[in-house]
């Protein structure tokens, strides 16, 4: 399994652009907690901060394909700088105005601007391990695998250290933190060109537009939509949950163990070989996160349930590494950012809209019952998938023949 990874980091170039790509997409597990935790403290408002947040979460939403597009049509490095910039002046407005107590206004004019210059860094590292690997496509699969245990890997440390400085250090030292770690990424991965994708301008007369037009994106997206809102749900029952079992300081654990869980599975897909349609590992992940996701509703011990949460978590990674294999198998090259970055998005409106369900179910049945939320939300995903398998399968081959 080692080896796997040892072969993939001695690809020229690729342990700098992998360590830029971790630095700047830390804050992607720490903005919201970072946002909520500098408002509240200088309003008094979780309802204000909590706005703020989403304010901050949807700008991103309709920022980071547009962000990503430009990328693929003009080059990594000549977006990803002005972007960047404007994105740290975002940051410094919005705590400069939570600070000098400004009208309410400004703080969601601030997270705007934030969130619209905030980049999918995710999917533009995907986009160089495509390029980079684009000899051997079976590599493609451990390379999306190894970025997947960096994603667990950030969301198990970020909420931790956004959480420490925000409350031990000054209410804005998480959120300063967050903006500069993406300052930091950014610049890095702007300056490492080597491996950069080469742009691919638009021709004339050829047709553009959103990749959002692509049959294949079509289906992926409202899936992976679905997937964030299991992710965020799973969160806010897991926290609630803790909270109910007189053991809140364990909360932190509890939703590690799921995190742990989708790691170590992730360590293990890209080791192995996979001779299977990415379609069809698709559709039995999605499967197999639907029945992972049905003990912790029957689960009412908190160890116990860490254990179970594990194994639910297990079936994370073998779902979404062969989801982003399929929109990299089914996006035309020249919008591959875009597409990576459009799922990504879709993942983080997810969590957003999941974690609000689960928290009023929280609030009006209990933490027990929130556990039904992701189980539903794991459903209508599999049901979205399975509704577009032909469609998916019949593009993943046209995709392979006219590659060969």
């Amino acid at each position: 399994m080692a080896s796997t990874y040892r072969e993939l980091l001695a690809v020229p170039g690729a342990r700098l652009f992998v360590a830029a790509g971790l630095v700047g997409r830390m804050s992607m597990a720490m903005e919201g907690i970072g946002i909520v935790l500098l408002v509240s403290a200088v309003t008094g408002s979780y309802g204000i901060a909590g706005a703020v947040s989403a304010t901050l979460a949807l700008a991103f939403a309709a920022g980071a394909p547009l962000t990503a597009r430009l990328a693929d049509r003009y080059g990594q490095h000549r977006v990803l700088v002005p972007v960047v910039l404007v994105n740290t002046t975002g940051y410094t407005l919005l705590i400069v105005c939570a600070q000098a107590r400004l009208p309410v206004w400004t703080l969601f004019a601030a997270a705007a601007v934030a969130g619209l210059t905030q980049v999918s860094l995710g999917a533009w590292v995907r986009a160089r391990w495509s390029y980079l690997l684009r000899d051997t496509p079976a590599r493609i699969g451990a390379a999306y695998s190894f970025e997947s245990v960096v994603d667990e890997t950030i969301f198990i440390t970020g909420p931790m250290l956004v959480t420490a400085l925000s409350t031990g250090v000054h209410p804005a030292a998480g959120i300063a933190a967050a903006a500069s770690f993406t300052l930091v990424g950014c610049l890095a991965m702007a300056w490492l060109r080597d491996t950069e994708p080469p742009p691919r301008p638009r021709e004339p007369g050829a047709g553009g537009g959103s990749v959002l037009r692509n049959p294949g994106v079509l289906v992926m997206s409202p899936v992976f939509l679905m997937l964030g809102m299991v992710f965020g749900s799973i969160d806010v029952s897991g926290v609630a949950f803790a909270e109910e079992e007189g053991h809140k300081a364990l909360a932190g654990v509890l939703i590690g163990c799921y995190a742990l869980g989708s790691g170590a599975a992730a360590l293990w897909y890209g080791a192995r070989h996979w001779r299977s349609p990415l379609s069809r590992r698709f559709l039995i992940g999605l499967g197999l996160l639907v029945v992972g996701l049905v003990p912790p509703v029957l689960i009412g011990n908190l160890y116990l349930m860490m254990s179970v949460v594990f194994f639910s978590g297990l079936a994370i990674s073998p779902t979404i590494i062969p989801g982003f294999g399929l929109v990299e198998r089914l996006v035309p090259a020249a919008q591959l950012t875009e597409g990576l970055a459009l799922v990504s998005t879709a993942v983080g409106i997810g969590v957003a809209l999941g974690s609000s369900l689960s928290g009023r179910v929280v609030d009006a049945e209990g933490a027990h019952t929130a556990f039904l939320v992701p189980l539903a939300c794991a459903v209508v995903a599999a049901v979205i998938g399975l509704a577009g398998a032909r469609s998916l399968r019949k593009r993943e081959l046209s995709s392979q023949s006219s590659a060969e």
